[in-house]
């Protein structure tokens, strides 16, 4: 795998405790010798649990949910209000100006693809091919439905030469747009985005970021960034009730052709003409999510009412001590995409090289109760130039994580590669599972059998 191994030089030894409790967090599981232990969740990359205060919050406004800003009844005002406070608390979140517009979505994915949508028509979109998926396939569909050619630049083995690459790039062509990452899903590195957005305004050229794993992480300020779009998600955001957002510069979005045709998203309709709205109804047509909207405001005023660095500090901590442990063990490889990458967030990606991810990642879940990923991660390109075309492993940290996690990460895999599995394990339906696996799952929907579900759980192998 050509990978750039991170390594430290000691281990860390302090204690790490969670900062924010999350629903969950408790939550034994059964384990293929009998026992059970507390969940070790390292996949908050994929979908962060609820915070314990977003739980709360949502049962306290069922209540009061009816429908919004058509309805006279009082709690349709009362639905109505609450959804329109959140949406300001979720724009406040990310520091937006004051001409800026946050449009409730359900997640990233419909927010980059909502954006492809609004790109004045014939403007070319530049795009680095180390994105997840969310964050290049809209940009391809864009080229082949409004003729706004896709530039898929990519990427050089250390930040400086990427820049140099972008400036290039922004200079041979007039691009209307450039959209990246503000943190890696696969390593959690990321370009510096003030010198991102510096080489791309000054060409004249608008910047948007894929924030789901940057703002759930390390917060983010529209305002101090002069980025011009932001999309993030509320089930990376500790809030898991299907709801995300779109936070930008208005023109784009008053213009642009309306995400969904419905109502709600019009002023006039005839059968020979259709008015539409301004954003943000001009593209949340339909009924909204009011309660998924209200939970992602809860985690947002949840995560900005932190100390001042605590979150990236929990963070640190965490990676650090995980980085740590998994240079230590012989035969564990940590994936880098730029050595000169400062700060990642709690994102990290690794293989064992021989083994397969899958069986590694099924191991870990069935022997020790960790939760990872493992594939591709919904970012080919980029798993193809680690040299990781076979997929990796990738475990990630959040506000929930301590320190007992990360360790027994560091413990199973030692053992793993000391003595191997304890059970038999095969590919069933594309997926590694235990043979004969009779671990009961929860009474939850009728399903009590771990084997039945093997292929369903594991999904479509290789990807996110």
């Amino acid at each position: 795998m050509s990978v750039i191994a991170e390594r430290l030089t000691c281990t860390p030894t302090d204690e790490v405790s969670a900062l924010l409790p999350v629903v969950g967090g408790a939550t034994t599981v059964p384990l293929v010798d009998g026992t059970h232990r507390v969940y070790a969740n390292l996949d908050y990359a994929a979908s962060a649990p609820a915070l314990e205060a977003v739980a709360a919050r949502v049962t306290e406004v069922l209540p009061l949910y009816a429908s919004v800003h058509r309805g006279a009844g009082y709690l349709s005002q009362v639905s109505t209000a609450l959804y329109e406070s959140a949406r300001e608390t979720i724009a406040r979140f990310v520091d937006a100006r004051p001409d800026d517009v946050a449009i409730v979505t359900r997640n990233t994915t419909d927010s980059l693809n909502l954006l492809a949508g609004v790109v004045p028509d014939g403007g070319r979109v530049l795009v680095l091919d180390a994105e997840h998926h969310a964050n290049l396939l809209p940009w391809v569909q864009s080229s082949e439905r409004h003729g706004n050619r896709t530039t898929i630049l990519p990427i050089k083995d250390t930040v400086a030469g990427t820049l140099v690459a972008l400036g290039s790039e922004l200079a041979r062509l007039p691009y209307a747009l450039l959209t990246i990452t503000g943190a890696s899903n696969v390593t959690g590195e990321a370009l510096p985005i003030d010198r991102v957005v510096a080489l791309a305004h000054a060409a004249g050229t608008r910047v948007a970021v894929d924030g789901a794993q940057l703002v759930p992480h390390r917060g983010f300020s529209l305002a101090q960034t002069d980025v011009d779009y932001v999309a993030f998600s509320g089930h990376k955001t500790y809030a898991p009730f299907g709801a995300g957002a779109l936070v930008g510069r208005r023109d784009w979005l008053d213009t642009g052709t309306p995400y969904l045709a419905g109502g709600g998203a019009v002023r006039d309709v005839r059968a020979d003409r259709t008015v539409w709205q301004p954003a943000p109804a001009r593209h949340e047509a339909g009924s909204p999510n009011v309660i998924g909207a209200i939970a992602l405001a809860e985690a947002c005023d949840r995560l900005a009412a932190l100390p001042a660095g605590a979150l990236a500090a929990h963070e640190e901590a965490l990676r650090a001590r995980l980085v740590a442990g998994l240079s230590g063990i012989d035969g564990v490889e940590v994936a880098r995409i730029w050595p000169d990458s400062d700060a990642p967030v709690g994102v990290l990606t690794f293989t064992v090289p021989g083994h397969d991810p899958g069986l590694v990642a099924a191991f870990l879940a069935a022997e020790h109760g960790i939760g990872v990923r493992d594939g591709r991660f919904c970012a080919h390109p980029l798993l193809a130039h680690l040299g990781a075309t076979g997929g990796a492993i990738r475990a990630s940290v959040g506000v929930g994580t301590t320190s007992e996690a990360v360790d027994r990460l560091v413990t199973a895999l030692t053992a793993y590669l000391a003595t191997g599995p304890a059970v038999r394990y095969e590919v069933v339906d594309g997926c590694w599972a235990v043979v004969d696996d009779t671990r009961p799952l929860l009474a939850v929907h009728g399903l009590d059998r771990l084997a039945a579900t093997a292929a369903a759980a594991c999904g479509p192998a290789l990807d996110d």
